[in-house]
């Protein structure tokens, strides 16, 4: 019985140990937390692990290739994929500089944030506005790509779905609903579903991925070196290989997520930084064994099949490599997992906006902050704010030109908001930032890579402005381009993404001189902006 008390004793004061070390450990994450001026609103649960899967999750290369698999094999053939490697080395640049910062700034909002410590306000405003309507296409894009997969898999299982754009809205406009209403009831729910479905997507796409090089590799390793799809010349050749680079640029970018879930993660200094590096590898990874089976797996004559599907005979390329290769329900069950992947990088993707505007709406930036941006005491979540970014998603699904034409316009976006980040940074590292240590520091070689990590941004950003009109249709067509647009001949010939960017900028810019030019600041941190 002695014995019995005290093995219970002790159980119970180990217990009592470990609660005490969680406990010290949120205390310290806190204390951190309002050295910038916040106190602890959203619930601190996240682990690495989380951290890395919401970052992992929204990057999802599964969405991304889906998405635009169907530009850069119509334009560049199988030798698209060169660009996959390419994207992956100029975007860890840019991860890498990314966590670096990250580990300084623990805070909501990532890009937003460190410019606003890192540069001045005017600059910073400007970078989140941009960055948050860069989000917000980014849920369009991404939701608009879920029934590209969703309806030939439910058509499969017996349903009679067309289609149609107006179908393929309408499925889009009912997943933003259901992530919106996920993102409601908090970050708990999000991370589960994150945390298996990152399990299911990187499992499933690895071990499909190998069932197809192992048993349908129906090409040789020479369809990779075929640039004739490029046509004659270099200038020509260039420029098609950077129009099919479009697929690779959309996916591997949102790493920075892990930052801006910060204040719901425990111990961020240290654990963001990981997640946003680990992403970016995995990604990469799982990427290239994806791409690399699917196009040794394309059935018959690759020439042909890139053919019809510049022609538009193949609506949903990577659907029919699959269904050509698998038996119809191992078919059906890859197209689960990827319609289970791209629904959970939804979810990711519109998780990381909602904060991006809390932080912002925090702080007094945005219109109306007050009537929406409260965070509800049993939930932990800003639930106004969660409506208000699934409103403003579903707008692009008002009028739907295809999920390509949102998510080249989304991408565009979201590099020039890294490039403004970028610059930022810089500035700062020639001002003699950072003069703190930190968990992740990239040391003498922090400045170098900064520079690369703008020069490739502003090239790519370059690629994003160029209207080209290739052989397969247009790349960043001009608004006269679009169906059923009536607009003044003058405004016609404007590239669709520099007329989105033109717009979201107006507006902003009339938003920042009526409303925040002379607003006072709402936050007033301690020495964290000096000390950093």
């Amino acid at each position: 019985m002695i014995a019995s008390a005290a093995i219970q004793e002790g159980s119970a004061h180990a217990r009592r140990g470990a609660l005490s070390v969680t406990d010290s450990a949120h205390h310290a994450d806190e204390q951190d937390l309002a050295r910038f001026g916040y106190k602890q609103e959203l619930r601190r649960v996240l682990g690495v692990y989380s951290s890395f899967a919401v970052a992992f999750s929204y990057i999802s290369p599964s969405t991304g290739i889906f998405t635009l698999f169907i530009l850069g094999i119509s334009l560049a053939g199988p030798a698209f994929f060169w660009s996959w490697p390419i994207v992956v080395v100029g975007q860890l640049l840019v991860g890498l500089n990314f966590a670096e910062v990250s580990a300084h700034f623990p805070v909501a909002g990532s890009v937003y944030q460190w410019t606003k410590y890192l540069s001045n306000r005017t600059y910073a405003w400007f970078t989140g506005w941009i960055y948050l309507f860069a989000g917000v296409l980014t849920i369009a894009g991404v939701v608009a790509t879920v029934p590209l997969v969703l309806i030939p898999l439910l058509n499969n299982l017996g349903m009679t779905i067309p289609t149609t754009p107006d179908a393929i809205r309408n499925t889009a406009a009912l997943v933003l609903v259901s992530t919106t209403l996920l993102s409601i009831f908090g970050v708990r729910i999000v991370a589960f579903v994150n945390n298996t479905g990152v399990v299911f997507e990187i499992v499933g796409m690895v071990i499909f991925a190998l069932i197809l090089l192992l048993f349908y590799h129906h090409q040789s390793p020479a369809v990779f070196t075929d640039f004739s799809y490029l046509g004659s010349g270099f200038t020509v050749g260039a420029g098609t290989f950077l129009g099919a680079m479009f697929m690779s640029l959309f996916v591997i970018y949102g790493f920075d997520t892990a930052s801006t879930l910060a204040e719901e993660t425990k111990n961020p200094r240290k654990s963001a930084p990981q997640a946003v590096l680990a992403s970016i590898v995995g990604a990469a990874i799982i990427g290239t064994i994806f791409l690399v089976a699917v196009i040794i797996a394309i059935p018959g004559d690759v020439h042909q099949f890139v053919a019809d599907t510049a022609a538009g005979k193949n609506p949903f390329p990577l659907v029919t490599i699959i269904e050509a290769n698998f038996p119809g329900w191992a078919a059906n069950l890859y197209l689960f997992v990827v319609v289970a992947a791209i629904y959970i990088c939804c979810l990711a993707i519109q998780t990381a906006t909602i904060r991006l505007a809390f932080g912002m709406a925090r702080d007094g930036k945005l219109p109306l902050a007050k009537y929406y941006n409260n965070v509800t005491p049993s939930l932990h979540t800003p639930v106004g704010t969660c409506i208000v970014i699934g409103v403003l998603a579903g707008l692009p699904l008002l009028y739907y030109a295809g999920a390509a034409t949102i998510a080249i316009g989304a991408t565009g976006m979201i590099y020039l908001s890294y490039i403004l980040g970028n610059i930022a940074i810089l500035r700062a590292r020639f001002n003699g930032w950072p003069k703190d240590s930190a968990p992740f520091k990239l040391g003498s070689w922090g400045t170098i890579v900064n520079i690369l990590a703008l020069v490739w941004g502003i090239a790519m950003e370059i690629n994003f402005l160029w209207p080209r009109n290739l052989a397969a249709g247009y790349q960043n067509p001009p608004i006269s381009a679009l169906p059923n647009v009536t607009i003044p001949s003058f405004l016609g010939g404007i590239p669709i993404f520099e007329a989105t960017l033109g717009v979201i900028i107006i507006v902003g810019a009339i938003y920042y001189l009526i409303a925040q030019r002379n607003a006072p600041e709402t936050v007033q941190p301690t020495q964290a902006q000096a000390n950093a």
